[in-house]
């Protein structure tokens, strides 16, 4: 039976062995998410202490670990920043969804120096000007909210941007122009140019440069840069809830865990491709890394604005 303990009996059972098969993962910050996780609800890692004044029967109630790694605790968290990020909206103005991704090739790039992210998220943002500024024939000045997601829907390593965008933005006259038209085809190959040569600038080998050169000459008409048909509505409502999802959920619910034996995890998402739902079994020890190979490094912002 799957309850909300599952999900920590894996990291119980197997979390040493696997420190053991990846040493990268030997690290203080990985550590305390983990032990966090596996404390929350625990007497041991701390309780509040309650008295009865008729009785004096006391009840102790565990603290919750209030992680963005635990199963139980996430929702809260993603409420939290639901009413974060709408905050940081204007009221009455319009935004759109933008979601940039880039070919599989590059993944691994990013895995192994986690420090592109920072400016992957950068990358997505000085792409957008451009092409508002391109296509408007003025230096528009927008605003943006980016998040970075790392998980792709089975839980695989996949790094993607969502930006919430306005429509539109301030002149340097200091004047709003609403843009109600946006170009596709120069998004795609705008963002092509800006995360290649961002990537040619950062790593710098020659290995990447020859990757690099090949991905243009295999993408010849640019990477993929989805803009959602229509504006989101004014103050950005449901999206907001969306997007907080990637800033503080795991990589998966659990819900999405159907069975696990002792020695293996099966588990099911929807195929972005087939749009269907795909179940997938795997190891336990599998299972952990594509869970922990998300916890980005201590410190590290996964939404910006």
């Amino acid at each position: 039976r799957v309850d909300k303990d599952t999900f920590k009996q894996i990291f119980r059972d197997y979390w040493g062995p696997f420190q053991q098969r990846h040493p990268r993962y030997q690290d203080r910050h990985v550590q305390a998410v983990i032990d966090k996780m596996l404390g929350c609800g625990t007497l041991e890692a701390g309780y509040t202490t309650y008295l009865c004044p008729h009785c004096l029967e006391e009840k102790r109630v565990a603290f919750s670990c209030k992680s963005s790694f635990c199963l139980s605790c996430c929702k809260v968290y993603v409420d939290e920043w639901e009413a974060h990020i709408g905050r940081t909206l204007y009221e009455g103005v319009s935004y759109r969804h933008t979601v940039l991704t880039m070919p599989d090739a590059l993944h691994l790039e990013f895995y192994r120096n986690r420090a592109l992210l920072a400016d992957l998220m950068q990358c997505g943002v000085a792409m957008l000007s451009d092409a508002l500024s391109w296509f408007t024939k003025v230096k528009l000045e927008a605003g943006y909210v980016v998040v970075l997601e790392t998980a792709g829907r089975s839980g695989h390593w996949n790094p993607h941007l969502h930006i919430l965008m306005t429509s539109g933005g301030m002149t340097p006259q200091k004047r709003w122009r609403e843009v109600d038209y946006f170009p596709f085809t120069v998004l795609h190959k705008k963002w092509q140019y800006h995360l290649f040569t961002m990537l040619k600038q950062r790593v710098g080998t020659r290995a990447i440069k020859a990757k690099i050169d090949a991905l243009w000459r295999k993408y010849s008409r640019g990477l993929v840069a989805y803009l959602e048909e229509g504006k989101v509505p004014a103050g950005g409502e449901g999206l907001a809830y969306y997007l907080a999802q990637y800033v503080v959920s795991p990589p998966i619910s659990l819900r999405r865990i159907l069975r696990y034996d002792g020695q293996r995890v099966r588990y099911w998402y929807n195929d972005h491709k087939t749009k269907q739902r795909q179940e997938e079994e795997v190891s336990a020890l599998t299972f952990i890394g594509r869970m922990v190979q998300h916890i980005l490094p201590k410190g590290f912002h996964r939404m910006r604005y």
